[in-house]
């Protein structure tokens, strides 16, 4: 069973593709991240949205359409110093202070957030 399944069971789909949303609305007004990204933000916010929707235990849209995640490797065409993954990571934490999800759903995803953005770097 997916350890994060009881994310999705507490937050529900409409929550996740909220976050996503949060996410991007973050991006938008932060010039170190959105000099990441081309000017329309909607697909990377819907791919985004996939993602997290698998990850948090929904359904897997995401490897039907894209196949495996891949993170590090689908982001190696960027410089990711420990910098932009602060930017990053605080524009994530923003959205999920916004979605304000119930605690414990809360931590488990901050603890993957910062997991995966550590993971993420790929210059120092």
């Amino acid at each position: 069973m997916n350890p994060f399944q009881s994310i999705y069971e507490l937050i529900g789909e409409d929550q996740i593709r909220l976050l996503a949303r949060y996410f991007y609305l973050e991006v938008a007004q932060n010039q170190a991240l959105k000099k990441l990204y081309p000017e329309d933000l909607a697909p990377a916010e819907r791919r985004l949205f996939l993602f997290l929707l698998q990850v948090f235990g929904g359904p897997q849209t995401y490897l039907e359409e894209r196949g495996h995640p891949r993170l590090r490797m689908r982001h190696l065409d960027w410089k990711i110093d420990p910098s932009i993954r602060d930017h990053w990571l605080n524009a994530m934490l923003k959205a999920l202070d916004k979605l304000n999800p119930e605690q414990n759903a809360k931590e488990m995803m901050m603890g993957y957030f910062i997991k995966a953005a550590n993971h993420m770097i790929n210059h120092e």
